[in-house]
């Protein structure tokens, strides 16, 4: 923990000192408009050159703004309560109680288990008894790598010059995630695919402790897809021109998948599962960046005067909207 904290101050320093040369370039367009009026001859015998620095600076700056607005009081409430959500969800899912003696014996004999296996839906009863270990430990590889896609974004030098609120957002989103889920996940029972496995490969201790009921929904999975897809969200909102925002949406929506069909075939979740894991992950991968968008950035009001058709003289405020 105290290794990040270390991370997040030196990049935030590395930011600011970054972000020095352009400050000066601003500062010194203020004192270029207090410029006495003996040294505009010289100025204007440079018009030839066409070099306004003023316009190149007003450029840079439009460039670099942020596409997001974030508040404080707002965001911090939402984060605190989120985390504090998920600390409660995290306490439910240790106090589940493991799965009870008497619905034990319709998992133990062949005749009741194929009955058991008869109840679950069509979509999902082809997954009943999957129980590939292999598969498990594999999972866990795609979904560490999905946490790390948003930090390698900070590559970009548009997203850099925002890291803070960059990865306030991120760590709003994954908390969100999180707080449905481990809710969802304390409160709601249905046996994962391998307590099905009546084979003997999967020990009776395993299939009848309370982590057994957990199959609803796949967490893995939502975290996954909510790390990718706010990714993706993110450098298309900072990057609008952007190249590769088609390979970067496809690889957001590759490496949940990936995770879920892991996930099924390990015997730890259903096919619905994995797809409502999914679809709540990349909701909220994606609203949450655009709940935060800047909603007035495409609306400019300036004063205006002019004459009428009529004749007449006015003053007035002027809105213009750019699409």
């Amino acid at each position: 923990m105290k290794k990040i904290f270390i991370l997040l101050a030196f990049i935030t320093t590395s930011k600011f000192y970054a972000q020095q040369p352009f400050q000066n370039n601003l500062n010194n367009i203020a004192l270029d408009e207090t410029t006495s009026s003996s040294l505009k001859p010289e100025v204007s015998s440079m018009s030839n050159f066409d070099f306004k620095p003023k316009e190149i600076v007003r450029k840079n700056f439009e460039d670099h703004k942020s596409p997001y607005e974030w508040k404080w009081v707002r965001d911090g409430i939402w984060t605190g309560a989120a985390l504090g959500a998920s600390a409660y969800g995290l306490i439910l899912i240790q106090n589940k109680e493991h799965m009870p003696l008497a619905k034990r014996e319709k998992f133990l004999n062949e005749v009741s288990l194929q009955n058991e296996i008869d109840k679950i839906n069509s979509i999902d009863r082809w997954a009943a008894g999957n129980h590939n270990k292999s598969a498990n430990k594999i999972s866990d590889i795609p979904f560490a790598l999905s946490f790390a896609t948003p930090f390698v974004l900070l590559l970009d030098d548009e997203i850099n010059d925002h890291t803070g609120q960059y990865l306030g957002l991120y760590l709003e989103s994954l908390a969100t995630t999180a707080a449905v889920y481990s809710i969802t996940a304390g409160l709601v029972n249905r046996s994962r695919p391998y307590v099905y496995d009546n084979s003997g490969t999967t020990d009776n201790a395993r299939r009848f402790k309370n982590n057994g009921q957990r199959s609803f929904y796949s967490g893995h999975v939502a975290a996954t897809a909510t790390a990718t897809f706010f990714a993706a969200k993110a450098y298309s909102d900072f990057n609008p021109n952007g190249r590769g925002k088609t390979l970067i949406w496809i690889g957001a929506a590759t490496l949940p998948a990936t995770v879920g069909a892991l996930r099924i075939e390990a015997g730890q979740h259903f096919l619905t599962d994995v797809l409502l894991g999914y679809v709540l992950g990349a909701g909220t991968g994606i609203l949450i960046p655009e709940l935060h968008k800047k909603k007035l950035e495409n609306i400019d009001i300036y004063p205006s005067s002019g004459t009428s058709f009529n004749g007449d003289n006015y003053n007035a405020m002027a809105v213009r909207y750019t699409f």
